[in-house]
């Protein structure tokens, strides 16, 4: 099949471009024609107050890669479409960030012809028969991880509507979102667990068949925690620092990770709760090659989000040996297991995250919980993710309505 992934990838950071280029290597391992069309500019800068791009790889580039779109070209949008209308089979659209919804529309609008409208059926068209109608073009799946973000304006759904009605398919990564997926747009709706991708070594990928050992030992415990990744109020790191004040005198903190805005409010925080002296922190986005000392310092990961679908987190601590504190939100409370390999509690509850913190360092209690922590299955893993996500480009999907599309 020849594909085409529309998304972000290298030199533009973090879980999602990391994500589009590991799924490109491994549609192509399977033996598909792949190419990434990628972006030379994304957004504009004051949509997002952080760092874009890095130098260096976080993990091996995927050769076949281009980068056609920019928002400051619309006319290239169009173009893109119209191009891959008569040059791939099908087209897995990454979506972002509402922001980027009039680039993916114009797209489709090309890959489907005249005005990229819906409703140019193949001729016997079952529309009058209540069931989806057939597109013009190629197989087009939405990849949402997130179907919406988590700090919402008020166009966001009219936008991302617009644009999941006009995929042939959606594909998310939890039940959850495959409802609010389903509530926005009357087409097929698949999901597939997210397959690990975050890797700790820059300019190298891990080969299809990869087995993960964890880094992390149960020898002493430094009593240092660590919150890592990008600051967003979602995530809850105002939580973990007033329950780092109510809990065990003796732990600290690392937070490492770039702050979404400014960040002298944690600042002022952390002064308030008097804990200058034992929170480390490192803003700024974290480079491949620094993770694995990070976590080699620490006792445990924590994930104290107010809200979420996933997390890479989970994985990446696994990776190195490390349990995780973590809230019942998304598949969080699914992937941590209370009392086998990292503890759960409620979100947004100070106490009840203080009083995991004192039962992490009761006697015996982390050293239990390392010794049970089992590095992901990385190939059965994506084996799982390229079976939905190639199904669904095969388009074998079944409708909400239970009909399956062929």
């Amino acid at each position: 099949m020849r594909i085409a992934l529309i998304g972000p990838t290298h030199p533009y950071k973090g879980g999602i471009a990391q994500h589009t280029t590991e799924l490109a290597h491994r549609l192509a391992e399977r033996g598909h024609e792949v190419v990434i069309e990628s972006w030379s500019e994304q957004y504009p800068a004051r949509l997002y107050p952080g760092q874009a791009r890095v130098s260096e790889p976080e993990m091996e580039p995927f050769g076949a890669t281009s980068y056609p779109l920019s928002w400051r070209r619309p006319d290239g949008w169009l173009r893109l479409g119209r191009r891959l209308r008569h040059t791939v089979d099908a087209v897995v659209l990454v979506v972002v960030t509402p922001v980027q919804a009039p680039a993916y529309l114009a797209i489709l609008a090309g890959l489907r012809g005249v005005g990229g409208r819906r409703g140019r059926a193949r001729r016997g068209s079952r529309a009058a028969a209540g069931t989806p109608t057939v597109l013009a073009g190629p197989t087009v799946l939405a990849l949402c991880h997130n179907v919406l973000p988590h700090e919402r304006s008020r166009i966001d759904v009219p936008l991302v509507r617009a644009v999941l009605r006009r995929a042939s398919a959606v594909l998310v990564h939890t039940p959850a979102q495959a409802e609010l997926a389903a509530e926005l747009a009357d087409v097929p709706v698949v999901t597939a667990e997210m397959a690990p991708h975050l890797w700790s070594s820059p300019t190298r990928r891990r080969p299809a068949d990869a087995v993960l050992e964890p880094e992390g030992g149960g020898g002493e415990t430094s009593r240092r925690l660590l919150f890592f990744g990008l600051v967003r109020p979602y995530k809850g790191l105002d939580v973990l620092l007033r329950a780092l004040a109510a809990g065990p005198r003796d732990v600290r903190l690392t937070v490492a990770g770039e702050f979404w805005g400014d960040v002298a409010a944690t600042e002022s925080l952390i002064g308030e709760l008097g804990l200058t002296d034992r929170v480390d922190l490192r803003a700024g986005y974290v480079d491949a090659a620094d993770v694995p000392a990070l976590f080699a310092a620490a006792d445990a990961l924590v994930l104290p989000y107010r809200a979420g679908t996933a997390s890479q987190n989970v994985d990446l601590a696994r990776l190195h040996g490390l349990p995780v504190i973590a809230t019942t939100v998304g598949t969080l409370a699914s992937s941590v297991r209370d009392g086998v390999d990292g503890l759960l509690v409620p979100p947004d509850e100070t106490e009840a995250l203080a009083e995991a913190l004192r039962r992490l360092y009761a006697p015996g209690v982390l050293a239990d919980l390392r010794a049970k922590v089992a590095p992901p299955d990385v190939p059965a893993a994506w084996a799982r993710y390229l079976d939905v996500t190639l199904a669904a480009l095969a388009g074998e999907t079944e409708h909400r309505d239970g009909k399956v599309d062929r």
